[in-house]
């Protein structure tokens, strides 16, 4: 029964963006301050499935400038999680397929983010290039999920080097964005537990090259794997007392 009330929300819910959401961004079609408004919207939802959310973050991260986030990717959870750490005139790159999503797909595509074919190298590297010269013509930042797929319980996967070759080349620091693992989660539990998001301290990309970018990758997924077993430990501990 649980699941059931929860899915029909979840439906009005999404109708009720597609609606209102395509009309608001209309008005001013591809804006990334769309982006920021919405993933607003999409993290409340989290107190409908029952998750206590809990996002740590330093008090100036709305006002840092431009980077490049990148975060962890488990499953369809992230976006009433994850989005929780959007920050102001922010797009993310999804798949191309996302388009094509009933009601959700056209409002992540008039919201401003961005879509390649990853499909086509060619094709994903040019974005590639796109997203490096958008940031250094205007002041938007850009979100990305580094491992390419959804982990769906498996940890974090290894990771791919776009946003890090992006990042080096447009020559902003990159922001590692951690949520505790969710696989916990499920639609028919009233009480889901902790979930916890933490935006980690910039990365610089000063003097990295092409050849370097590796090297940062690994750096960062390093520090983003030990903060994810931090984070899941400690949400364990407060989940086995509530």
């Amino acid at each position: 029964m649980i699941a059931l009330l929860r899915i029909i929300a979840t439906a009005v819910f999404a109708v009720l963006m597609f609606v209102f959401g395509c009309g608001y961004c209309l008005l001013s079609p591809r804006n990334p301050k769309h982006v920021f408004t919405f993933g607003r919207f999409f993290a409340r939802m989290s107190r409908v499935f029952g998750i206590k959310l809990e996002l740590r973050a330093p008090k100036d991260y709305h006002e840092r400038g431009q980077h490049i986030y990148v975060a962890n990717h488990q499953s369809n959870w992230d976006m009433f999680t994850v989005s929780s750490a959007v920050t102001p005139n922010v797009v993310t790159v999804g798949k191309k397929s996302l388009a094509f999503l009933p009601l959700f797909g056209q409002l992540y595509w008039l919201t401003g983010n961005i879509l390649i074919d990853r499909k086509n190298l060619a094709k994903a590297m040019d974005t590639i290039g796109q997203v490096v010269d958008t940031m250094k013509k205007t002041n938007v930042s850009v979100w990305m999920f580094p491992e390419g797929t959804r982990s769906r319980g498996r940890g974090l996967l290894p990771f791919k080097t776009g946003a890090f070759h992006a990042a080096a080349r447009a020559e902003v620091p990159i922001i590692p964005i951690v949520c505790s693992s969710t696989k916990h989660l499920k639609l028919n539990k009233w009480n889901n537990g902790h979930v916890i998001v933490e935006i980690l301290p910039p990365i610089s990309t000063e003097g990295v090259d092409k050849a370097g970018v590796r090297k940062l990758t690994n750096l960062c997924r390093a520090q983003m794997k030990e903060k994810l077993e931090e984070l899941d430990k400690e949400v364990a501990e407060r989940n086995a007392t509530k």
